[in-house]
């Protein structure tokens, strides 16, 4: 190809990314409608980009996706959509395209795609699920961004992966997130990622505390996410435990509902439940944390006795108060804009450099003639 030639189409990709004619395509799982924290940030993100004035896509495998409309809401459908199986997909250089950790396996399928390649890492938990032995996001399937919900999380990446770029964009709680303008109801809402953990804390606290058999228990499980947020904020008490949660986002939204929370705390200490001191870091007092699931019967039963006597310490609401409106929508647009904006960018620089090496070629040939 002639250096003319070399030199239109690159300047060609540099104009696509200026003017953000360009797609950027987030593959997610389908998830037969079964709602999931992870599926509902990477549409939140799409919506964003989409509002930014950015071409941002979901990309499904089967043209029979059961999508999100019934637990996200039919305004997420409304984004744009587009299968593989329907071989529509033609990705370009100025392209971005990406995978969520857990599919690396589709990784490898797309590395010799000309596009822009970028993991979004949710949950560290899964980066090993498919990942063959030895093999690196960056040097083998050519993923050297990650854009990840914390700088914990970010940290952690980077000590498996050396060389990648991290980008942190927070997850945010939507707004319907409220306290309640009734009583708080003796239901204590519970969410676990093994189901059956939620069953072994509410059969350990009714055999341990059988006075409090009226308390009722409410798995908020596979429910659509405004009724969730309604349950939430009716309840009086959380109950959370995810050993390996890479954000924390039911916490957070619990928080936001007003409604306290007694949780085990996580492998990887989530950001907003540390406080610097100057001893070090501390535990924050903005919900009831402990390291043994095996407590959380007996803290539910002095919970419920402080709650009925209207005691409870005015310190776990001020915590709450101080966590309260971190995590907004708001601010996730900002992070969302200035991650994408970065990452246009430094794209355009490598095609400058592209353009400026090919040229910088081209003269040395003719000056050793």
């Amino acid at each position: 190809m002639e250096l003319e030639e070399k030199n239109k189409q690159i300047n060609e990709v540099i104009q696509s990314l200026s003017n953000k004619d360009f797609g950027i395509y987030f593959f997610v799982l389908d998830t037969m409608g079964n709602p999931t924290a992870g599926i509902a940030n990477i549409y939140e993100n799409v919506k964003i980009l989409n509002q930014l004035g950015y071409n941002a896509i979901i990309l499904h495998e089967k043209n029979d996706y059961s999508g999100v409309a019934s637990w996200l809401g039919d305004e997420y459908m409304e984004l744009p959509h587009m299968s593989i199986e329907s071989q529509t997909l033609n990705v370009k250089s100025a392209d971005f395209i990406v995978i969520p950790e857990i599919f690396s396996n589709i990784m490898d399928q797309v590395k010799g795609f000309p596009c822009k390649k970028v993991v979004m890492s949710q949950s560290y938990n899964y980066v090993f699920e498919l990942l063959p032995p030895g093999k690196k996001w960056n040097t083998d399937f050519g993923f050297n961004e990650v854009i990840t919900t914390s700088e914990k999380q970010a940290t952690y990446l980077k000590s498996i992966f050396s060389g990648i770029n991290t980008h942190t964009i927070p997850v945010s709680i939507p707004s319907y997130f409220k306290d309640t303008d009734k009583m708080k109801k003796p239901v204590i809402a519970i969410h676990t990622r093994d189901q059956s953990d939620a069953l072994k804390i509410a059969k350990s606290f009714y055999l341990q505390y059988p006075a409090y058999k009226w308390v009722t228990f409410r798995e908020l499980r596979g429910i659509p996410r405004e009724e969730f947020a309604k349950e939430l904020s009716e309840a009086c008490l959380a109950v959370w435990v995810d050993d390996v949660a890479g954000f924390g986002t039911f916490p957070l939204e619990a928080i936001q509902s007003n409604t306290p929370v007694i949780g085990k705390i996580p492998n990887l200490v989530p950001e907003w439940m540390e406080s610097t001191t100057e001893d070090g870091l501390d535990i924050k007092d903005n919900g009831i944390w402990t390291n043994n699931v095996l407590n959380i019967p007996e803290l539910i039963a002095t919970y419920m006795k402080l709650w009925m006597e209207d005691s409870l310490p005015s310190a776990l609401y001020d915590g709450m108060d101080s966590t309260k409106d971190t995590y907004t929508y708001d601010n996730q647009v900002e992070k969302v804009k200035e991650v994408f904006q970065t990452l246009v960018n430094n794209r355009i620089t490598d095609f400058n450099n592209i353009l400026e090496s090919e040229n910088s070629q081209e003269l040395n040939l003719k000056e050793n003639e």
